[in-house]
């Protein structure tokens, strides 16, 4: 079959418009943006929640919204960093340790990032004096926005393509050679981002046990990457890793198990869904 009959990648310019300052090069890049629009959307739909009797009697507000938001921001970008440095490129930090700060040569890892927001919330809930399953469950429908308007900037790029194919979609990406591939980042950018939102914008609508709109994320999100991850392209410097799974599925199964014990103890416990006093732990 020849490649003319695949799908071209439009092959994006990254860059929407660059301009230089005082010698300096600025250069805005769709890959920038898509985070952006993520990050205003979580802002948006947070100030939201807000607003709903349930999370009210919790305690949320927009003030604390706001520092929760900045300091996950925080976590996302630090913990990004260190997790696909860790993950991803161990041997190579070992060798050159500088290779951590140099945030120019790209690489950021979903688990990771979700690792460095749960130890900031972690530090914060305890200053709000609520639990970290209770702040989890009001930041898990900011997430998955986010996570799909990054996997669209992934897809700009061409970049992060899915694995060799001869199904009607596929897509032939210039940087990946002339073989036609599954789009995955669209894959994901659909299950991570947009129908997981859906799904945890409808369950969480009404006051739900502590930890399960936090569980239901975590499930949710692991089951997505997992299933994507058999049509994702492995690293070139991993490959395929023990019983023929790939880095990132190795890294959803423990987000699938948590997400769904979590979800199972709060449903048999039932946490009370207002708090008994406003000084209360719940």
């Amino acid at each position: 079959m020849s490649t003319t009959e695949f799908l071209q990648h439009p092959n994006i310019d990254p860059i929407i418009f660059g301009f230089e300052v005082f010698g300096f090069d600025i250069a805005l890049r769709w890959y920038g943006l898509t985070y952006l629009v993520g990050f205003f959307f979580a802002w948006y739909w947070g100030n939201r929640q807000c607003k709903m009797a349930h999370y009210k009697a919790h305690g949320w507000n927009e003030k604390i919204f706001g520092d929760v938001l900045f300091w996950g921001f925080v976590g996302v970008i630090l913990g990004g960093r260190i997790g696909y440095v860790i993950f991803y490129q161990f041997e190579y930090f070992v060798s050159n340790p500088l290779y951590l700060f140099n945030f120019g040569s790209g690489g950021m890892s979903f688990h990771g990032g979700m690792l460095g927001v749960i130890a900031v919330l972690a530090l914060y809930a305890r200053k709000l004096n609520m639990s970290l399953l209770r702040v989890g469950d009001f930041i898990a429908p900011l997430v998955p926005i986010g996570l799909g308007m990054g996997r669209i900037g992934n897809f700009i790029n061409g970049e992060l393509w899915g694995r060799v194919t001869d199904v009607p979609w596929a897509m032939i990406f210039p940087a990946a050679g002339p073989e036609p591939r599954h789009p995955s980042q669209l894959y994901q950018a659909t299950l991570e981002g947009f129908v997981l939102f859906a799904i945890l914008a409808w369950y969480s609508r009404k006051p739900r046990p502590t930890g399960a709109v936090g569980g239901l994320f975590l499930l949710g999100y692991g089951v997505a990457r997992f299933a994507v991850e058999f049509a994702r392209q492995p690293d070139s410097h991993l490959g395929l890793l023990s019983l023929g799974m790939s880095m990132g599925q190795w890294l959803s199964l423990p987000m699938i198990l948590v997400g769904g014990g979590i979800m199972i103890i709060a449903h048999k416990r039932r946490l009370p869904t207002t708090p008994t006093s406003k000084k209360g732990k719940a």
